[in-house]
């Protein structure tokens, strides 16, 4: 008994410590893994390239993959920039919207004489408000420089893995169970990045489809951030739902199609928000859970704790990376008997596979037991 207690106390105090040791070098740490993902979405989509195009060597394959995804990264920026502008340049009209919305909040509450967006905005709680903001989007472009720097090194780096692994474990078996293990958990992240993908750009096509078809505008703008909010496990098609009706709250002109009266804007944005909702709702409940089930096999319980979890550690980098980073803790604590309980819970079905370390002749009855399946 006290020697359990023991080994508790000791499993309290780790976790303790690395908690503290990922919340203190947040800055560094948090850069670090969102660059190790965005190399591994590079070099899934060049295996990718590989397989479908043959005749094209690896270097070529590489080449267009980094391409592509900084591609579409940069086209994602420059929508981003161009909605923007527009709202810009519609500024007088959404603040006569927002203006006229805020009055009718004030009426209906009995809170007097309504303050203007202007008021708002420019008293002490909204300049501290954009000073945050400023701030954030000032490191948002730091790290992201960061990022495409550890990309680039993470890159010039790959060819050297395989010899420090062989220098390192000299025992042929040995070095052939780290490889599987970072194998496996190689993959584990690969299809979170790829299902989640697919998954948001289902949810982002559906969604301007019918952003376009209710008359919503500057619909490619709103997709985007759709997309992005998706890859948030829960809290993310929460916020991705609201956001559009936001949006369609404030829009100086509403579509002709909507009936007229002095609460027209509110009919639009309630219209809005339940045809976002539905496609959130339908892939979300029935297209999502089968996808990340079969391939992931996580408890959903789990995804929503990492995420606050992840989030309180690291902030926003750390809900974007929750869901894979406890594929990866899962995959690595499946593969010792004395951590295998974690991934148990951690589990959807508490099987999550692995135990791949251990002596080696348990290595060789799994490698038989595997190529007899």
């Amino acid at each position: 008994m006290t020697m359990r207690s023991g080994i508790v106390g000791i499993w309290i105090i780790a976790i303790g410590v690395i908690i503290a040791l990922l919340y203190l070098g947040r800055a560094i740490l948090a850069p670090f893994a969102l660059a190790v993902f965005l190399f591994l979405v590079m070099e899934g989509f060049q295996r990718l390239i590989k397989e479908r195009v043959s005749f094209m060597s690896e270097g070529a394959s590489r080449a267009v993959a980094v391409l592509g995804v900084l591609g579409g990264f940069g086209l994602f920026i420059g929508l981003l920039a161009q909605g923007v502008a527009q709202f810009s340049d519609q500024a007088g009209e959404y603040e006569e919207k927002i203006n006229s919305l805020i009055s009718d909040v004030y009426n209906v509450v009995n809170m007097g004489p309504a303050p203007t967006l202007t008021e708002i905005l420019f008293d002490e709680r909204g300049q501290r408000f954009f000073a945050t903001i400023a701030g954030a989007m000032g490191d948002l472009s730091g790290d992201l420089v960061i990022i495409l720097i550890y990309v680039a090194f993470l890159f010039l780096a790959q060819s050297a893995w395989t010899p420090k692994l062989d220098r390192i474990f000299k025992d042929e078996v040995r070095r052939d169970q780290v490889s599987e293990i970072g194998r496996a958990a190689r993959r584990g992240i690969e299809t979170y990045l790829w299902t989640q993908t697919v998954i948001s750009v289902m949810i982002t096509v559906l969604t301007y489809i019918t952003l376009v078809a209710l008359g919503v505008e500057n619909a490619i703008f709103l997709s985007g951030l759709i997309f992005v909010l998706n890859y948030i496990p829960t809290i993310g098609s929460i916020v991705a739902a609201f956001v559009p009706t936001l949006f369609a709250l404030v829009q100086p002109e509403i579509p002709g199609w909507i009936p007229g009266g002095a609460q027209d804007t509110y009919i639009f944005a309630v219209i809005v928000f339940t045809a976002v909702s539905f496609w959130q709702f339908m892939i979300g409940n029935f297209v999502q859970p089968r996808i990340m089930g079969e391939s992931l096999n996580i408890s959903a319980l789990v995804v929503l704790l990492s995420l606050a979890i992840w989030g309180a550690i690291w902030g926003i980098p750390g809900m974007f990376l929750s869901a894979p980073l406890t594929v990866l803790i899962m995959i690595l604590c499946a593969q010792s008997a004395t951590t295998r309980w974690i991934s148990v819970l951690l589990s959807a079905d508490g099987d999550p596979g692995g135990a791949l370390t251990g002596d080696p002749e348990t290595l060789g009855q799994n490698s038989a037991g595997a190529t007899a399946d």
